[in-house]
């Protein structure tokens, strides 16, 4: 390994192209530079500089290299800065999960904010459901995510901040507009599988043993906006966050029934304890927004 302190009288030495005045800036006499080169040289097995009465000057590998070992020199100089910066949690890396439905929420709202409060924080951002985010939480690929599941299931052995609860709402075609809610119950139903969100899989269809009601599975699917597209085709109906609403498909009505024990749905951000700075300044950036601007 060569040192930077090598680098660093290489480069110099080959700006000033003079021994002394390389020498007086490095703070050093020019015995030591001029050994330090011929070190350097026979470790990289070539001449960097070509001697003689007039002077010095470089030679074709020393001006190849002097670009690169100006950036390493400079890379080196701003680790310090890049290490503070990281620590404080406004530069690094953040790898969000998120479900498909917080996006019809504040959350893309949330994420240009984070943007413009920090840039030079890099957001990688992953769509997956609440089973894949799990999984990879356990791979260490994510950072922190956001999921939905039935009020109080929040997943086990993460922290967490709870960002809004809504009901849910069903989805049908507009053909059955005139319906009773009755009568929706009984048609085929469209859901997602219970492995991407167990808890919310098991409030619908406990709201409809709950009614009495036979369900009958007409499709599965795993995004809400698929799932909507199904709908509008006439195969069934479908529960959906409030949220979803903002979806608009042609062919397709939403409607709040009014029964008791309807299927809510809860949507928090979880993260792994201890967090990076990085992940606890996004959590905080959330948690400010829920809060709403500061007044005077």
């Amino acid at each position: 390994m060569i040192e930077l302190r090598t680098w660093r009288q290489f480069s110099v030495l080959a700006q000033e192209l003079h021994y002394g005045r390389a020498a007086q800036r490095l703070h050093m006499t020019q015995p030591p530079l001029s050994l330090a080169m011929q070190k350097l040289e026979q470790a990289l097995g070539v001449v960097l500089f070509e001697r003689n009465r007039r002077g010095v000057r470089l030679s074709a590998a020393g001006a190849a290299l002097l670009p690169q070992a100006e950036a390493l020199l400079a890379q080196a100089e701003a680790l310090p800065e890049l290490a503070r910066a990281a620590a404080a949690g406004i530069r690094g890396q953040l790898r969000l999960g998120f479900v498909s439905t917080v996006g019809y929420g504040e959350m893309p709202a949330w994420l240009r904010q984070f943007r413009e409060r920090f840039p030079e924080v890099a957001l990688q951002l992953r769509e997956a459901t609440l089973d894949v985010q799990l999984q990879a939480f356990e791979r260490g690929e994510l950072d922190a995510g956001f999921v939905i599941h039935a009020p109080g299931a929040a997943p086990a052995g993460f922290e967490s901040l709870g960002l809004a609860e809504e009901p849910m709402v069903l989805a049908h075609a507009d053909g059955v507009r005139g319906a009773a809610p009755k009568a929706l119950l009984d048609a085929p139903l469209i859901i997602f599988p219970r492995e991407i969100a167990p808890s919310l899989h098991d409030a619908v269809l406990g709201f409809y043993a709950a009614q009495g009601r036979r369900v009958q599975i007409a499709q599965e699917a795993i995004q809400m906006q698929t799932i909507v597209n199904l709908v509008s085709s006439g195969m069934g109906v479908a529960w959906v966050p409030r949220s979803v609403m903002a979806l608009q498909r042609a062919g397709v009505s939403y409607r709040a029934l009014r029964m008791p024990g309807l299927p809510r749905c809860e949507t928090r951000l979880i993260w792994r304890a201890p967090a990076a700075p990085v992940v606890e300044g996004f959590v905080a950036h959330v948690r400010q927004a829920l809060r709403g601007p500061a007044v005077g």
